[in-house]
């Protein structure tokens, strides 16, 4: 029961900590209960505590392979996040978002003409290699010790670090205007919020993320992890 590795694939409207507490519940309740005496003498019945952890976060509005370490394992959580990944993205041109995904302020842009295929395939095959990202201000990185997502929802602006980050592949699976779909191989650290708006910017027209689908960590598929709903049922 315990000292296990998860796959899940996560549903969209959930976040990571809430996929992490359904696994923990459903552990908790497996693993029955113990006597635990008070101080007050008495002796009661408590549910016996099962540690469990994830190992990379996935936005709320994406969906995915969600590694999912319990018991023993979750000290293991750092080699997991050090992995590299692969993941679907939408990416949504002609628009831009405040927080880089569905989930912030949609502004469209005054985008005089829709670039063709031939200038998408040349601007994205230029993000291959090592780039320089600024760290979404909707991230969970502490500025200060505080999360970076919470000082921007309090309205504070704060100077946001930048890490060097590798993309190893770049795919176009669809171009149809405004949507393109891609599917990039990236290292740890790695945004793919910030690729999606970088490639926006570099086209001249403004872009976010519609949809994110994390399919692989390190030899890690999503072809083996199971969904979240079935995993609770049983």
């Amino acid at each position: 029961m315990n000292d296990k590795i998860l796959l899940i694939d996560k549903p969209a409207g959930m976040s990571s900590f809430g996929v992490v507490a359904r696994v923990r519940r459903a552990l908790s309740e497996q693993a029955g209960y113990v006597t635990v005496k008070g101080k007050d003498g008495i002796e009661r019945q408590k549910r016996k505590k099962v540690k469990v952890g994830h190992t990379g976060t996935l936005d709320p509005f994406a969906t995915g392979l969600l590694i999912i370490l319990t018991g023993k394992e979750t000290k293991r959580a750092d080699e997991f996040l050090k992995l590299d990944k692969e993941y679907i993205a939408t990416v949504r041109l002609g628009a831009v978002s405040t927080t880089g995904d569905p989930e912030g302020e949609i502004t469209e842009q005054d985008v005089r003409e829709n670039p063709n295929k031939s200038t998408v395939e040349k601007c994205v095959e230029n993000f291959v290699g090592e780039n320089w990202q600024t760290v979404p201000a909707y991230s969970a990185v502490k500025i200060n010790g505080q999360r970076a997502y919470k000082l921007a929802r309090a309205g504070k602006e704060v100077a946001m670090p930048q890490r060097k980050v590798k993309i190893y592949e770049i795919e176009i699976l669809r171009y149809e205007w405004p949507e393109l779909e891609i599917r990039c191989k990236v290292s740890s650290g790695t945004y793919i919020r910030t690729l999606g708006e970088d490639i926006g910017k570099a086209l001249g027209v403004g872009a976010y993320l519609t949809a994110l689908r994390r399919t692989e960590v390190g030899e890690y598929r999503i072809e083996d992890a199971v969904r979240l709903d079935d995993y609770l049922a049983g």
